[in-house]
C-alpha cells in the first residue's frame, strides 16, 4: 500500500504542488499514516479475485480481444496495465513489443479527459517508450465521454436497475473530483463531466429536478470541483429524501472509489443524516453493450492500421531482398 501511494502521490500530474514542499508533506504527514487507513478501506471491498478494479479490467481486456477478433480479421494483441501498481505500463508495452507489435493504440479507460488521469497515463507510456531505441508507432484515445455507445450503455445499465428496483426520488451522478484550479488552468474535465451527465439525463428522459451532478474523493484542504458528493448526500438526508440512487459515470469499472466511498461511506452519510432509502448502481464492468461500445472506439482509432497487412509470403520476399542488398539479419 505504501509503495502504491508513494508512486501515485509522487506523480506531478496528480499533485501540482512545488516538489520540495510536497516531498515534506508526503513523507512526514501522509505516508506514515495513510497506507494503514487505505488498507482498511480496501479490506472492505477485497474479493476472492483480489482487487475489483484489476479483476474487472482483466475481464474487459479479454472480452475486447474476443470482440475485436470477430470484427477485424487481422492479428491483434490486447494487453491491459495499471497506471500505478501492477501490471505496469512498461511491462505491458515490453510484452507487446516482444510479441512483434510495431503499432500500438493506447486506450486510457477514463471517459472524461483530465491531466491527472488520461495525461498521466500517456506520460507513463511516453516514459516507457523513451527507453526503447526501436519504438513502435503510437496512437491514443483522448476520451469517449460523449460517445453514443458509451452513453447508451450507461442509460441501459441504469434502466435495467430501475426495472428491478423501481425509480428513486433523485439520481446522483457522482464523478471523481479534481482541484478547482485545474479548471482555471484549462483542464476540460469539468466540462466533459457535465456533457456526459446531461447526455445521460437526456437518454433517461430525466427532468433537471430529478438528477444532480456531484464530485467525490476530495483530498486536502484546497477547493475542489463542487458540489461535493458527501455534502449533497448529507443535505438530501437532512431533507428526509425518500430514496436516492447514486451512479458514477466517470468510472467504467467498480473500484475503491465506487464500492467503498460511494456504496458504503455514502450510504452511511445519507442514512445518518435522516435519509430514507439509498441505492448504489454498479459501474458498467463487463456489460456486453459497454464492451461493444469500447470495441467501436478501438476499431475507429485503428482505421488504416489493420486489414492491409502484408502476407507472410510478402514479408519473406522483402526480407530476401534486404539480405541480397547486404542486410545482416
Amino acid at each position: 500500500m505504501r509503495r502504491y501511494l508513494r508512486e501515485f502521490l509522487s506523480d506531478p500530474r496528480v499533485v501540482e504542488i512545488p516538489r520540495p514542499v510536497w516531498w515534506l508533506i508526503l513523507n512526514l504527514f501522509i505516508l506514515p499514516f495513510r497506507p494503514r487507513q487505505s488498507a482498511a478501506r480496501y479490506a472492505q471491498i477485497w474479493t476472492t479475485d483480489g482487487s475489483p478494479l484489476r479483476a474487472h479490467t482483466e475481464r474487459q481486456a479479454r472480452m475486447l480481444r474476443g470482440y475485436l477478433g470477430e470484427r477485424i480479421k487481422a492479428p491483434l494483441v490486447v494487453e491491459y496495465a495499471m497506471r500505478y501498481g501492477r501490471p505496469s505500463v512498461p511491462d505491458a508495452l515490453a510484452s507487446m513489443k516482444q510479441q512483434g507489435c510495431d503499432r500500438i493504440l493506447v486506450v486510457p479507460l477514463y471517459p472524461q479527459y483530465a491531466a491527472s488521469t488520461t495525461a498521466a497515463a500517456l506520460d507513463a507510456v511516453g516514459a516507457a517508450l523513451a527507453r526503447m531505441r526501436n519504438q513502435p508507432a503510437l496512437r491514443s484515445v483522448r476520451n469517449f465521454n460523449d460517445h453514443p455507445g458509451y452513453i447508451a450503455a450507461l442509460a441501459q445499465n441504469i434502466n435495467d436497475y430501475w426495472v428491478k428496483s423501481g425509480r428513486p426520488d433523485k439520481l446522483v451522478m457522482s464523478f471523481h473530483g479534481v482541484p478547482r484550479y485545474t479548471l482555471d488552468k484549462g483542464d476540460p474535465y469539468h466540462c466533459e463531466c457535465q456533457a456526459t451527465a446531461h447526455l445521460l439525463a437526456a437518454a433517461l428522459k430525466l427532468t433537471p429536478d430529478k438528477y444532480t451532478i456531484t464530485f467525490q474523493s476530495r483530498f486536502g484542504r484546497a477547493e475542489w470541483l463542487k458540489p461535493y458528493t458527501t455534502e449533497v448526500l448529507r443535505e438530501f438526508g437532512r431533507q428526509k429524501t425518500g430514496r436516492i440512487d447514486v451512479v458514477c459515470p466517470g468510472f467504467v469499472s467498480d473500484c475503491l472509489e465506487t464500492l467503498e466511498e460511494i456504496a458504503i461511506e455514502g450510504k452511511t452519510i445519507f442514512l445518518t443524516a435522516g435519509g430514507g432509502d439509498y441505492h448504489f448502481i454498479a459501474c458498467l464492468n463487463e456489460r456486453d453493450d459497454w464492451i461493444h461500445a469500447l470495441t467501436d472506439v478501438v476499431a475507429v482509432n485503428l482505421a488504416g492500421w489493420v486489414g492491409g497487412e502484408p502476407s507472410a509470403e510478402q514479408l519473406a520476399r522483402a526480407r530476401a531482398r534486404a539480405l541480397a542488398l547486404g542486410a545482416k539479419a
